[in-house]
């Protein structure tokens, strides 16, 4: 089908651009494709970002400011930079956190998340690498290893590490949603979907799991099932806009555009 090989390359050429983006909702406001998983990739006390991006990067960046080589304080103003879309900078600032705090293991990975953001995904894959160890692996650092060597192209080294991931965390949604993601990429519908239904089966799965399923059951043609996945048990309204959006993205002939702030079509992010 023309449309649905238009629709996988034009999945590809995004996940290796810059256009690779965060996670900032729960309904289909635009397309993404693998996961951005970040549980372990902030400080364990850090604060939580608040909703509103601009008083999370005032917050968070007057605290940075007093004291730029605080490891909770770049790590904090780090994310608000990622959740505004703010992605070089969120690197520039937490590369310096690096520096100043050598070996620091969730610098490292907010770094290397931060670098995937930016679409510097090689540099990435080497930051994340040095945030966690053979002998304690981390299984979120390992799936979002994978997705960078995903848009790299090198599809069967990264379901080497979804595969670690999930010996660690069995069944993960998030990790099974970016290995299904993988499947796309290189056309391999039938486990793509495989893959994503036992994501949308744990009940930890959320609406991007449904996003993700919901895509690639319509690259297979099957449109009327996919309208069902997507709209199921969502307010009408919500409902009704997510239609049309996937419809809108299965018809064009160049496929889904990631945007800055969207949400699913992507793996939960924690």
């Amino acid at each position: 089908m023309r449309r649905q090989s238009n629709l996988a390359r034009s999945i590809a050429r995004h996940l290796a651009s810059a256009a690779f983006v965060t996670l900032l909702g729960a309904s289909l406001g635009g397309c993404q494709t693998m996961s951005d998983v970040t549980g372990s990739l902030v400080a364990r006390n850090s604060d939580p970002v608040p909703n509103d991006p601009q008083r999370a990067l005032e917050v968070y960046g007057e605290r940075y400011r007093k004291n730029p080589k605080n490891v909770d304080a770049a790590l904090a103003y780090g994310q608000a930079l990622r959740a505004a879309g703010q992605r070089a900078q969120a690197c520039a600032v937490l590369e310096q956190a690096t520096i100043a705090n050598p070996g620091n293991r969730p610098l490292l990975a907010a770094y290397g998340r931060a670098l995937a953001d930016n679409g510097n995904s090689q540099a990435a894959f080497d930051v994340l690498g040095r945030a966690h160890s053979p002998d304690n692996p981390d299984w979120r650092i390992l799936s979002v290893q994978g997705t960078t060597l995903d848009r790299m192209g090198r599809n069967e080294e990264a379901r080497g590490y979804y595969a670690s991931a999930l010996r660690l965390a069995p069944d993960e949604p998030s990790v099974l949603s970016n290995l299904g993601l993988s499947y796309m990429l290189t056309k391999e519908l039938p486990k793509a979907e495989e893959t994503l239904r036992r994501a949308y089966a744990s009940a930890r799965a959320d609406t991007r799991i449904r996003q993700n399923l919901a895509l690639v059951v319509g690259l297979q043609g099957r449109f009327a099932e996919a309208e069902g996945i997507v709209k199921a048990d969502l307010p009408p309204e919500e409902a009704a806009a997510n239609v049309a959006y996937l419809r809108d993205m299965l018809s064009r002939k160049d496929g889904p555009k990631t945007a800055s702030r969207a949400a699913p079509v992507v793996a939960k992010d924690d």
